[in-house]
């Protein structure tokens, strides 16, 4: 079984696939790794510590792609000609609206799997992609707004006087934004967070954060059985925008990570609020790839509306690199690992499998997710076989 290694092409996606700790594992269960020149040059893996893990590095893409029945890549690939047929390819494919793109990959003959798919189960923790960048995505964002918040995050009482702690406000208790929480405490923020789930009040309290949202008998019954919000009604989300509008003008930071998988960001920061913030205040929206959580965030681009300065960074954990691609490599070793066959040393998934069924987009040259309009395409799909051997997230945070 031959696994490839691809460098990412995109100028803002620094991280790569396998790290050198991945490919080693890959080796003792029987592949070939072959690594594209230079893949994981800007995650701070060099091309010579692939190789003293059993890697073979290959000077180009199509080199790296020769024979390869497994192709790992942080990003969906494109320009794989030269791909065998059947093989598989893992990678965060970014599908919601891009079937036109998944359509390509079926007809090049590719079973493509999409990380950003994988259910969060129990048994899949560790294969987790979206929320291992979304924990470093919290914790950059903390370190952007401290860059560009002109004073101290700590409480300092000095001889010359005390330097007030900032005031930090995180909306949004999801993976992205525990970590926020807790990395602004441990700068010594005063921090204080929101989030529509009952359930995420004790989580920010744990962390050290006050929780601020208006508890009312809607609010305590605002979570389903599976843990998941339920939809409030239009009286309640206007006592809570109200509640919210009054809490950021007396903040110094405001961080924002609401993000919905294929939908549009929904919006959380009106202009008016913006501007009721003091002079000096930052804003990091970690959610400007699917078009911000604030009004007048732009993607990759720090912004002044007044005195004010928003950052809206779309790949938020590849601004530490070598740390996402670490763990990055470790979530798809977890994933790729149970459908290697010990015996054979082959790469045979068991589409009955649920974490296989959820993640598997393209197979048989066809679309084979039910989501992505491929029910149809499921039936007549060929039978696991030989092609079957092949088969195969990150977000800015």
């Amino acid at each position: 079984m031959r696994i490839a290694v691809l460098k990412e092409p995109r100028e803002d996606e620094p991280r790569v696939a396998a790290s050198p700790e991945s490919v080693k594992k890959f080796a003792a269960l029987g592949a070939e790794i072959v690594v594209e020149t230079g893949a994981g040059a800007r995650s701070s893996f060099s091309d010579e510590a692939f190789q003293e893990t059993g890697a073979t590095i290959a000077a180009s893409r199509e080199a790296a792609l020769e024979g390869a029945d497994v192709i790992l890549a942080v990003r969906r690939p494109e320009g794989l000609a030269g791909a065998k047929n059947g093989a598989a390819v893992v990678a965060l494919m970014d599908p919601y609206g891009n079937e036109a793109e998944l359509k390509k990959l079926a007809d090049a003959g590719l079973a493509a799997f999409s990380l950003e798919l994988i259910p969060r189960i129990t048994r899949a923790q560790s294969m987790d992609v979206l929320s291992s960048q979304a924990n470093l995505a919290g914790y950059r964002a903390v370190i952007e707004a401290a860059e560009a918040y002109g004073r101290a995050f700590p409480m300092m009482m000095t001889a010359a006087g005390t330097v007030p702690a900032a005031r930090v406000f995180v909306m949004g208790a999801g993976v992205a934004g525990l970590q926020a929480i807790a990395t602004a405490k441990r700068l010594g923020a005063v921090v204080t967070a929101t989030d529509v789930r009952p359930a995420a009040k004790e989580q920010v309290e744990s962390l050290g954060g006050k929780f601020v949202a208006v508890e009312d008998e809607e609010f305590k019954a605002a979570e389903t059985a599976g843990g998941y919000a339920k939809e409030m009604s239009a009286e309640y989300r206007a006592k809570q925008a109200e509640l919210v509008r009054e809490h950021i003008a007396k903040q110094d930071i405001v961080i924002t990570t609401a993000l919905i998988p294929g939908r549009p960001a929904p919006k959380l920061v009106d202009a008016e609020m913006v501007a009721s913030m003091k002079d000096g205040s930052v804003i990091v929206d970690l959610a400007v790839e699917r078009g911000g959580n604030v009004e007048g965030v732009e993607p990759d681009k720090a912004v002044q509306k007044g005195n004010v300065t928003l950052i809206g960074i779309t790949n938020m954990a590849g601004q530490i690199a070598a740390s996402a691609s670490a763990l990055l490599a470790r979530n798809i070793y977890a994933f790729v690992e149970p459908m290697i066959d010990k015996e054979t040393k082959s790469f045979k998934p068991n589409r009955e499998d649920e974490i296989i069924a959820a993640t598997l987009l393209t197979h048989g040259g066809a679309l084979v997710h039910p989501q992505f309009g491929g029910k149809a395409a499921e039936t007549a799909a060929p039978a696991d076989g030989e092609a079957a051997k092949a088969q195969g997230a990150a977000h800015g945070g």
